[in-house]
């Protein structure tokens, strides 16, 4: 059989992540078509085909599925070596490639982009804003170093290292000002609104309201795509919302809303940091994890003090 390259192999798993030989050339930086040459080239080789090539569809086979997760390992593998020879040379990471979900990252990449600038001069910090499935999945393939996230997460491979922790607080009109708080299951009955499906922080509102995700919602609940577009729907008279502390500041200074906040025990999440045991710059990663944590530190204590 004729010798796979690495190269090809970077070829199937782009197309293997975007279904579509047009957007995999270009996270490839080759022309489309190359990469489809080199697609089949793969193909010839093994005697088999990798993807289902369809009208404005391409999917992996039954035996592409199988082959992908397997060099997937491999170009993991091959990461990590690059990861071990960068650690002896330089001592220390010169790209971090990082995820954060949609709910933190507008309001916490400032502060933390600043600090990892100043503890580390020269480091090229890549940022992926994306759902939490998603990150994992990056973190699993090599494709992400570390990921800001809601804890806990259940996959036991990963380390996972506490920032700070945050309440929710109600988001409603600005002339409900000074009305009695509502029960949790009462947020039910009002016009409820909340983030797309995917969205880890619409699964702990729900949680709050002592429903499951699963569960269908009543008609009254709405749901859009940022927490930005749920506070000016608020202000538009529209219904109620929960966002987390940390957005505040930033999505109801021009808002016409009001805030309230429930009784103890709150409702909150835990955001931390998160990364593969098994990377070989797990001891780094936890380092720049604690830089992160304080900046976030200082980005709470600025709030709190405005």
């Amino acid at each position: 059989m004729q010798a796979i390259t690495l190269k090809q192999l970077r070829y199937v798993d782009a197309l293997a992540t975007h279904r579509h030989f047009g957007r995999a050339a270009e996270a490839c930086a080759v022309s489309q078509p190359a990469l489809s040459m080199q697609i089949r080239e793969i193909e010839a080789a093994l005697g088999v085909d990798l993807f289902e090539r369809r009208a404005r569809l391409v999917q992996p086979t039954g035996f592409g599925e199988d082959f992908i997760a397997r060099i997937r390992d491999i170009l993991r593998s091959v990461d990590e070596l690059e990861y071990l020879a960068l650690a002896a040379r330089q001592g220390f990471l010169g790209r971090l490639r990082l995820g954060v979900i949609p709910t933190v990252a507008p309001y916490l990449l400032p502060s933390i982009l600043g600090g990892l600038a100043n503890a580390y001069a020269g480091l090229d910090v890549q940022v992926r804003e994306t759902v939490t499935p998603r990150l994992v999945e990056g973190l699993e393939t090599g494709q992400l170093d570390m990921a800001i996230v809601a804890l806990p997460l259940s996959e036991p491979g990963f380390d996972q290292f506490v920032l700070f922790e945050e309440a929710f607080v109600l988001v409603r009109p600005a002339s409900d000002a000074g009305k009695p708080v509502p029960a949790p299951r009462a947020l039910l009955d009002m016009k409820l609104l909340l983030l797309e499906e995917g969205h880890c922080f619409r699964d702990q509102a729900l949680a709050f309201c002592s429903l499951d995700a699963r569960t269908p919602l009543p008609r009254k609940s709405l749901d859009g795509s940022s927490l930005s577009t749920l506070v000016q729907m608020v202000g538009a008279g529209i219904g109620v919302t929960l966002i987390p502390e940390l957005a505040v500041q930033v999505e109801t200074r021009s808002a016409p809303v009001s805030l309230a906040r429930f009784a103890s025990p709150q409702p909150s999440r835990t955001i931390g940091v998160v990364w593969r045991k098994a990377n070989p710059m797990a001891a780094q990663l936890a380092e720049i994890a604690g830089v992160v944590r304080g900046a976030a530190a200082k980005l709470r204590r600025d709030q709190a003090a405005g």
